[in-house]
């Protein structure tokens, strides 16, 4: 058989694979899709946006079986981190941090790589969030013995529909405004909210000298997803 008519075969048998994958992960099947991304990367396709496809989708695949209990997967996501495509390297690094702090620790370079060299504020923000999530001090300041620690400017609320890596909703409120807001509520709410446990009087205060935190991440039922941390 001629080279180039290998090379053919080799191709169409590639992307033979690649369907293969895309058909088992729409099927659930996702253990095997994860072998048959795998098989399209070992024959190296020429395609760069496939390859970069099949990359990322092994990575989600990996971390959703990592989810479910089958933890040796969490290699091919920390593998992915090292990868030459940046694309492919951020993803697994935001994939990783939702694994938690003992698998996402290793997310943690290429999170700071992020903020350091990307202007993309989305992307950024959703690095500083995986961050926060590893280690709720990863955004502070060095404090400083005589004025401790920097203290946080702003509450940010983001609203992602069911699969959206972008948000539908960005809110960015001043904690000054959030603190007039609170300490201008009637009585009977401050009351209220006492019986809970917070002091509406000084709450945003002793939050603002908390320095960056991610304060909640709520998944509702039909996927959506809403963050609200500040900064």
């Amino acid at each position: 058989m001629a080279v180039g008519a290998r090379l053919e075969l080799r191709r169409r048998r590639a992307i033979g694979a690649l369907l293969v994958a895309r058909c088992s992960e729409s099927l659930g099947e996702l253990e095997r899709a994860l072998g048959e991304y795998a098989g399209y990367l070992a024959a190296r396709p020429a395609d760069r946006a496939l390859a970069e496809e099949a990359k990322t989708s092994r990575v989600a695949l990996a971390v959703k079986l990592a989810k479910a209990g089958n933890t040796q997967h969490v290699a091919v996501a920390r593998d992915a981190l090292a990868d030459p495509n940046r694309t492919v390297r951020y993803f697994a690094a935001l994939q990783l941090a939702s694994l938690g702090t003992e698998a996402g620790k290793a997310a943690v370079p290429v999170l700071r790589e992020i903020l350091a060299q990307e202007k993309d504020e989305d992307l950024v923000e959703r690095a500083k969030l995986a961050l926060l999530r590893l280690d709720r001090k990863a955004l502070s300041a060095s404090p400083d013995p005589r004025r401790g620690a920097r203290e946080a400017a702003w509450v940010r609320v983001r609203i992602y529909e069911k699969g959206a890596s972008k948000p539908g909703v960005s809110i960015n409120l001043p904690v000054a405004l959030a603190d007039l807001v609170f300490k201008s509520l009637p009585d009977d709410a401050v009351a209220d909210l006492r019986k809970e446990g917070y002091d509406a009087r000084t709450f945003w205060e002793r939050l603002k000298q908390t320095g960056p935190a991610e304060i909640l991440t709520v998944e509702g039922d039909d996927g959506e997803r809403i963050q609200v941390w500040i900064e």
